[in-house]
């Protein structure tokens, strides 16, 4: 049972201490060995926030929705992000994202919004098509394919193309995947603490960061002496400049290019898979899933920007996915200033730790928490719009600015490959499972899967875009705008915090908002009128980080 903290307590009392462990070294071991046991164990039986001991460093775990609203809603002057990821940062290099200056920081990361921004998300839909296509085309009519090597490779090449430019893509792919690899492997529970110990692994991470850095210097040469520019990433980070003038630098390109992919990729291969195994230990929810595609696309139907957002089921799906088996097991931030909660002071100094898996798993937020339940985010239950309760891209205003992309890629990854083959576990359905002892949550190795090519004749005639489907009817794309009620007027609401410039209000409804180079978001207009209201709803409804809402209230 978890335990509650005492309704009156002493003011600054300090958050409740996790017995056990060795002196200055505290629970190390425990978190070493499997992070999600340690910090899943911490939360049920010390309560929503509990401390605890590494390595000298104190740190404040914060589970639930209301402890998690400290950890995501405090100010950059409160908690400082980059403090407490400094194992990025040989990785990134000396001066990018988590290592530069909070207003730095803040330019280099919007310098990468251009790329996931709805313009952008149009482009790509057709070239991650084309990597689907392109990866399955010697599978013939049948075979046997470990899922997570596969998703790894699918994910990186969609993300290097998509992100990265047709160099990476097509002129450095196997080097890359192996430079990459190399840089992923240093993303380990002892860099927290030792980022430049002398071990293998971090050896390899730092060859491969020089090598990239190389590579990027000899694609900017090359680009320089190019007539027409490509309209990718790389080339927006070469045109980039400071606010003082400053250009970017060979390191400082090579490593937004490396924090891009990360977000592009590191977190998604693992959920791409945990798609697929979650609906063939669900049958039903596969046909289901299936079927919907299959009545919107027919058999061989072009995957867009416009019709991947026509798919409520496999949606679900996928965010339920995200809440089950969130990538990340731990975030972390470190207390520039006192924090309080609940009479609790948590000291500047501290480490302060969030656990989307713990807070995913919590009863009083979830219903049958541990049950995989995609109809949980329908119209008449969303329960993912508590946003400090569902986490997995984080959330605040440091919500991982990728969710967008990462959410459109796989739905295209599996819009392709459930419309050409059918799946089957090779092993028993219990013997997949996360491998929690990494801090990357994947599933865990071997994790085989069989395929057949799918008959073109379980393709019925009525599929395709002939008529409505009973999935697509469903679908608030499809559905005739409710008119509302008279004497009711609706104004939009802006919650400027979690608003990231992602710009898909402005595909949606641009006669209401504009985002302009300085990557703000204007509101033009308060007021809606019924004319406008779906074009607004869907501005709402697909804001990547839920700032916008509408307001409702009765004229007199």
């Amino acid at each position: 049972m978890k335990a509650e903290p005492p309704l009156v307590q002493t003011a600054g009392a300090p958050p409740p201490r996790t017995p056990g462990g060795l002196p200055w070294f505290g629970h190390m071991l425990s978190f070493a060995t499997h992070p999600y046991r340690f910090v899943s164990k911490v939360a049920e039986t010390q309560g929503e926030i509990a401390s605890f001991k590494l390595l000298g460093q104190r740190v404040v775990l914060l589970t639930g929705d209301e402890a998690s609203e400290v950890f995501y809603r405090s100010s950059d002057e409160q908690v400082d992000q980059s403090a407490a990821y400094k194992l990025m940062t040989p990785i990134f290099g000396e001066g990018l994202v988590f290592d530069a200056p909070l207003d730095k920081k803040d330019q280099q990361l919007k310098a990468l919004m251009p790329s996931l921004r709805v313009e952008a998300m149009r482009d790509h839909s057709h070239k991650i098509v084309g990597e689907v296509e392109d990866i399955i085309a010697d599978w013939g009519e049948s075979g046997e394919v470990e899922l997570v090597s596969f998703m790894k490779q699918l994910t990186i090449n969609t993300a290097s193309h998509c992100l990265l430019g047709r160099e990476f893509r097509y002129e450095l792919n196997a080097e890359f995947a192996s430079i990459y690899h190399d840089l992923e492997q240093g993303v380990h529970p002892l860099a927290y603490h030792f980022p430049n110990l002398p071990i293998p692994k971090f050896r390899r991470r730092d060859r491969a960061r020089a090598r990239l850095q190389e590579l990027v210097g000899a694609i900017i040469e090359k680009r320089k002496g190019q007539t027409e520019k490509p309209t990718d990433m790389f080339q927006s980070l070469i045109d980039m400049r400071y606010e003082d003038g400053t250009a970017l630098s060979n390191n400082e390109i090579t490593g937004m290019l490396i924090g891009a992919i990360f977000a592009g990729h590191h977190t998604s291969s693992g959920t791409a898979a945990w798609v697929l195994l979650e609906l063939l230990k669900h049958p039903a929810l596969m046909r289901q899933t299936t079927r919907e595609l299959d009545e919107l696309l027919g058999s061989r139907g072009a995957v867009s920007f416009a019709n991947l957002r026509a798919m409520p089921v496999l949606e679900r799906v996928l965010k339920e996915v995200l809440r089950l088996h969130p990538p990340l097991i731990i975030l972390m931030r470190k207390v520039s200033q006192d924090l309080r909660f609940r009479g609790y002071v948590i000291p500047k100094g501290d480490m302060i730790w969030a656990s989307p898996p713990v807070t995913h798993r919590m009863s009083g937020l979830f219903r049958n928490p541990s049950v995989f339940d995609p109809d949980r985010y329908a119209d008449d239950r969303r329960e993912d719009k508590n946003l400090l309760a569902y986490q997995p891209f984080g959330a605040g205003k440091h919500k991982c600015s990728g969710n967008a992309f990462a959410m459109f890629q796989i739905k295209a990854i599996f819009a392709v490959l459930l419309r050409r083959y059918e799946f089957e576990l090779v092993d028993a359905p219990e013997s997949y499972v996360d491998n929690y002892a990494e801090m990357i949550v994947q599933p865990k190795s071997p994790c085989r899967i069989r395929y057949r090519r799918r008959d073109a004749r379980t393709f019925s005639s009525e599929f395709g875009q002939a008529g409505k489907s009973e999935a697509t009817a469903a679908c608030p794309m499809h559905a005739q705008p409710a008119a509302p009620p008279r004497k009711q007027s609706i104004r939009i609401a802006v919650d400027r915090a979690l608003c990231q410039g992602h710009a898909m209000c402005t595909g949606e409804a641009p006669g209401h908002f504009a985002v302009g180079s300085d990557h703000v978001m204007r509101l033009l207009k308060h007021d809606v009128s019924p004319a406008e209201l779906e074009k607004v709803e869907n501005a709402v409804r697909y804001c990547p980080n839920s700032a916008l809402s509408l307001v409702r209230e009765d004229d007199e």
